[in-house]
């Protein structure tokens, strides 16, 4: 068989995405009864490590636009999943905070969450995932940075 004619492996980055695709899928799905979206549970696990960011802030932790991410707080905010007030120390900045509400939305969702984890870690070992975590993240601060 020629060079031309031979099948090539899919890229790591087209693997890297379908992945992301998946969890995102599966994500959504999992969290639909609660009235969330994947992002949006993201953002609030974010705050929940890292609480009174900026709307950029946590647009950038939370892999959206800044744009998308004001769509996304006004949709939690309405919600009362979060909160939104001025920086004490910088009154231009509007500072995003996780509520009661939040957290417990959080909570209720985790058992469900860590379910879709473990299936998508099925036949690793402890070992292994630590590699694949210790790669993702060495992969993703070369991207920051350069």
């Amino acid at each position: 068989m020629s060079n031309s004619r031979r099948r090539a492996s899919p890229s790591l980055l087209y693997a890297v995405k379908q992945v992301e695709l998946a969890v995102r899928a599966h994500l959504d799905d999992l969290l639909k009864p609660a009235g969330v979206t994947a992002l949006q549970f993201t953002a609030l696990t974010v705050l929940e490590r890292r609480d009174d960011l900026t709307a950029a802030a946590l647009a950038r932790n939370s892999f959206v636009t800044t744009q998308s991410m004001a769509d996304l707080v006004a949709a939690l905010h309405r919600r009362g999943l979060v909160e939104r007030f001025r920086d004490p120390d910088d009154g231009r900045r509007i500072l995003i905070h996780l509520t009661d509400a939040g957290r417990a939305l959080i909570d209720e969702q985790r058992p469900a969450v860590e379910a879709l984890e473990k299936r998508m870690l099925d036949g690793l070992g402890a070992s292994e995932v630590e590699v694949v975590r210790d790669a993702l993240n060495r992969m993703r601060q070369n991207l920051e940075a350069g």
